[in-house]
């Protein structure tokens, strides 16, 4: 189902959102570069996602869903490149300036009006059962943790751990189709700390010193990422006594979970008691953000979710796309959390960092 509401600006954005707010992270072009001239940056962006066509174009095809899907998968994998080839050639076109936000825009785009509704169904679906069957370990390792601020840090490598689950990466989709991905392996090799961005020890001090009123989580990826990362965490913000919201996409785009999906996730979770692994969850809310990308313009989020978030306390954005090549320097009016891992090697060179380091910025308000 997709939102007709007319997108409006998150509430929680420094004021006045309009004149400090800029999604992208990174700065594809400044005022002195030729309009008319990609720029090196735009240039390395547009080759990382003309890397990540054949997998898409694979995914398509096998989609049973649709009829005559080859034919209509290589009929994607044709337009997009030729646009991605156009950009390359003259930036001003197709809405251009290229960044991250048009190019994931316009492949997204492509597949739904070739009636590819949801490419990655079938491996999504595969991936929620397993990560659902880890569930109560996960947890139960979790609590049996009893210093606060270790708990705490569990807690966030569990989120970095699951968020490697992410096929919007060229390197992991060939990692995923060689040996899959265990959540317990990405959790003992996570890059050693410090991160590339670590702001953790301060997270954890706060951590043991305050507890929220009400959260606001943007989540990305199914399977491992949301039930074995996300909601963990989520459950031991309600025993603490935070009302959280579960912000999930409006629509399908590439392994990112849903709403509607992660309504469904939670039910099954839940205990013969309604609760989560004996955490009530009368304070769990999940709602449409209103996004249909694995990235997100702050600017335009939907109604229901900017009513919701308008008096929370502290704001999650997780995962590469949200937290990392969006919005890491998003400046909000209360704490927040930019946390994921990063999964771009362009990405890791901006940062100076390692392919596959981590990112955890916490801002106090």
């Amino acid at each position: 189902m997709e939102s007709s509401s007319p997108r409006v600006p998150f509430p929680l954005l420094q004021a006045p959102a309009e004149s400090t707010y800029r999604a992208c992270t990174m700065q594809y072009r400044f005022p002195s570069d030729d309009p008319r001239k990609a720029t090196p940056l735009e240039i390395q962006w547009i080759d990382l996602y003309l890397k990540s066509v054949p997998s898409f174009k694979q995914r398509a095809e096998s989609d049973t869903t649709v009829p005559d899907a080859p034919a209509k998968a290589e009929k994607f994998a044709q337009r997009y490149t030729s646009i991605l080839e156009e950009f390359k050639k003259n930036p001003e076109s197709h809405g251009g300036p290229p960044d991250c936000i048009l190019l994931c825009s316009l492949r997204d785009i492509i597949l739904r009006e070739l009636g590819f509704k949801d490419i990655f169904k079938m491996l999504k679906d595969e991936e929620n059962a397993k990560a659902m069957s880890l569930f109560e370990g996960v947890v139960r390792r979790n609590d049996e943790i009893e210093n606060n601020e270790k708990r705490a840090e569990n807690l966030i490598r569990g989120i970095l751990a699951g968020n490697i689950f992410d096929l919007g990466s060229a390197q992991l989709v060939e990692v995923f189709a060689k040996d899959g991905m265990s959540f317990l392996g990405s959790f003992q090799n996570l890059l050693s700390r410090p991160w590339v961005i670590d702001d953790l020890d301060t997270f954890k001090d706060k951590w043991t010193k305050k507890s929220w009123e009400k959260a606001v989580i943007f989540v990305d990826n199914s399977g491992a990422d949301i039930i074995l990362g996300i909601l963990p965490f989520a459950r031991e913000l309600l025993r603490r006594g935070t009302k959280v919201i579960l912000a999930a996409n409006d629509m399908p785009s590439i392994n990112d979970v849903t709403y509607l999906e992660l309504v469904e996730i939670i039910n099954k979770l839940k205990d013969e008691n309604g609760k989560l692994a004996g955490v009530d969850v009368s304070d769990l809310l999940v709602v449409n953000s209103g996004n249909d990308m694995p990235v997100i313009d702050l600017s335009r989020v939907s109604p229901e979710l900017a009513y919701m978030a308008n008096d929370a306390d502290l704001v999650v954005l997780e995962g590469n796309g949200r937290g990392i090549e969006t919005n890491l320097y998003a400046q909000m009016k209360c704490d927040s959390i930019k946390v994921g891992m990063v999964k771009h090697l362009e990405v890791a060179q901006f940062f100076g960092g390692r392919l596959y380091d981590c990112v955890f910025k916490f801002n106090e308000a």
